[in-house]
This record gives structure tokens, C-alpha cells and sequence, in this order.
């Protein structure tokens, strides 16, 4: 082994040789994620702001993908499709629970809602769940 040459720095714990740090400028992780690339929810997000064209009322209307899913959604669940509905009131409630409870209030609970409306809502979901477990 050849003998070290003298250094007039110390090397040790956190004092690495000069020769391998890193150089001014230079980032540890050089090939690591490229700047300007995005991650998935960016793309998510981009995605979904993208605008359509469609048709509503014989008129013709510029709007997001956002939105545009959400009407399917919507008209879908009017239609009786069962798992369109499960999906409408899943995001209903994850809207209401991340708004808080103020905002439980102005949109109308099932404590607000009187029994002739309650009574409703149970012939509904009983008819949706013999629909169900039938078909």
C-alpha cells in the first residue's frame, strides 16, 4: 500500500476527503427526479380541468371533466342505477364529514328531516334493497 499523502484538513466523522464531496452547484441526487415533471395528483387535477364540449338543451357548452362526471353521475343515479347512487351518496357524505358540521346543517341532516320525509327515504332504500338482493 503506498504510503497517504499529508493533509492540511482533518478527516473523520462528518469530514469527508475533499475529493469525494460533493462539488458547489451539484446536487447529491443527480439523477434523480427531472424539475418540471409532475407527480400524480398534478396530473390527476390537470386531467380533470380539462375542458369538453357538450351538448345540453340543443346548445352547445364548453365544460370541465370535473363537472361533466359528476352530471353522469348524477343523472345516472336518477336513473335508478343502484351503484351510481352508492357512489352519490359516498361523495355526498365525504363532502359533508370533510366540511364539518356547520356546513351538516345548511345541507339538512336526517335530524331535520320530518317523519313524513323520513318515512320516504326508508320506502326508498327498502324498495333499492329488495332490487338489490333480487337482481
Amino acid at each position: 500500500m503506498p504510503p497517504e499523502k499529508p493533509r492540511d484538513y482533518e478527516v473523520g466523522y462528518g469530514k469527508p476527503p475533499r475529493h469525494t464531496r460533493f462539488k458547489k452547484g451539484q446536487s447529491g441526487n443527480g439523477r434523480g427526479r427531472p424539475s418540471g415533471s409532475k407527480n400524480l395528483a398534478t396530473l390527476f387535477t390537470e386531467a380533470l380541468n380539462e375542458t369538453v364540449s357538450v351538448v345540453e338543451n340543443g346548445r352547445r357548452r364548453k365544460i370541465t371533466k370535473r363537472e361533466a362526471v359528476i352530471a353522469q353521475l348524477v343523472n345516472k343515479s336518477a336513473g335508478a342505477d343502484l351503484r351510481a347512487i352508492k357512489i352519490l351518496f359516498d361523495v355526498q357524505q365525504a363532502i359533508e364529514t370533510r366540511s364539518g358540521p356547520d356546513a351538516a346543517g345548511a345541507t339538512g341532516s336526517s335530524a331535520d328531516l320530518g317523519q313524513s320525509d323520513q318515512a320516504i327515504i326508508d320506502r326508498y332504500l327498502r324498495k333499492l334493497n329488495s332490487r338489490g338482493t333480487n337482481g
